[in-house]
């Protein structure tokens, strides 16, 4: 894809019982600036539920993503993940540094190679979590917790958010990936750390992109940032440039 003076190509990554849909006002917001952005929906999520298997695990959600990539020739983008996508970018970045000029980890989790997300949850969450399991097409799934899990309180909000949100399959939870680098591959990393209310699974994610140096910013709003303050994301989002663009 073409670069032009001030333009930067975004692939924004979505979170659990989420699709790409959740990233339609950021995506407006930039490219109304003039940006290249794609909004990929993960296996068995969003628009793609029809394509729920039991096969689906964390490596199949990179693939979706670096594939996306790959086809469509994207270069020197930056690399958004949301809430759960950033285990996902976690493992684009480990595969295709070549492609990618600046990571987001917008209030998300980050990977660590060999080690599935169910292993830093306290065993009664786990267990708890675990309790409520439903059966979706043969495939065990957590079912969407309510739209005030993810901040958003605004009843009109919370309701177009409630009819897009798809089951999650457990499956993601239980596997990991391998990566063959420091995660982040050593790119130019942003954390953006949404506060009020702080979501406690990602406490421990921001104390590590604290650790590691990336730049750090706080957002006073929810977890759900992309819907609550997309504007302010895409701001965010756009001073994070690849080295290309500008």
């Amino acid at each position: 894809m073409p670069q032009y003076p001030g333009m930067s190509t975004f692939v924004l990554v979505h979170g659990a019982f989420h699709g790409g849909w959740c990233w339609r006002f950021v995506a407006e917001s930039l490219r109304r600036a003039g940006h290249a952005v794609f909004t990929p929906t993960l296996t068995g999520l969003g628009e793609r539920r029809h394509s729920l298997s039991p096969a689906i695990d964390l490596e199949h959600w990179v693939v979706d993503v670096v594939d996306v990539i790959e086809c469509e020739e994207l270069e020197d983008i930056v690399l958004v993940g949301h809430s759960f996508g950033g285990m996902v970018i976690s493992g684009v970045a480990d595969r295709l540094e070549h492609r990618i000029g600046h990571v987001v980890f917008l209030d998300a989790g980050i990977a660590e190679s060999g080690r599935p997300v169910a292993a830093d949850l306290p065993s009664e969450v786990w267990a708890l979590r675990i309790r409520d399991v439903v059966d979706v097409a043969g495939v065990p799934c957590f079912p969407p917790p309510p739209a005030g899990y993810f901040g958003v309180t605004d009843a009109a909000l919370a309701a177009w958010l409630a009819r897009r949100l798809t089951p999650m399959p457990i499956r993601v939870y239980e596997t990991s990936i391998r990566l063959q680098n420091p995660v982040g591959n050593g790119l130019p990393a942003t954390f953006v750390h949404c506060t009020r209310p702080e979501l406690p699974v990602v406490t421990r994610s921001a104390i590590k992109a604290k650790s590691m140096g990336w730049h750090y910013v706080d957002i006073a709003t929810g977890h759900d940032a992309m819907l609550l303050e997309p504007h302010r994301v895409a701001s965010i989002l756009a001073r994070a440039p690849s080295s290309g663009a500008g």
